[in-house]
């Protein structure tokens, strides 16, 4: 799914590099239209398979919906990007990408 990130004043290259900080990975990618340069963006792409591999389901991903909005909301703000670390750590323990090892 391509996400515009331009109506919250973010670049999908400053979008990436905010959840990569707090342990989510996206790509930047251009949208429809885009008036930024391919290397910048005004999106970025989300996909499903490393969170369903680990077994995640419907209600983790309504997490990590959230965990990527109060990100993008506030990405100056120390407190919400500690607190999303925090979220995706605890969703990674809970969800090992190898059980049992």
């Amino acid at each position: 799914m391509l996400v515009s990130v331009a109506e919250k004043g973010l670049t999908g290259k400053k979008a990436e590099k905010l959840l990569d900080d707090v342990g989510i990975t996206v790509n930047k990618n251009t949208i429809p239209f885009d008036p930024e340069k391919p290397f910048v963006t005004s999106g970025i792409r989300l996909g499903t398979p490393a969170v369903t591999t680990r077994g995640m389901r419907e209600g983790e991903m309504d997490e990590i919906a959230g965990i990527i909005a109060s990100v993008l909301e506030r990405p100056e703000d120390e407190v919400v990007m500690e607190a999303a670390r925090a979220r995706v750590a605890g969703l990674v323990e809970r969800f090992p990408l190898y059980p049992g090892l």
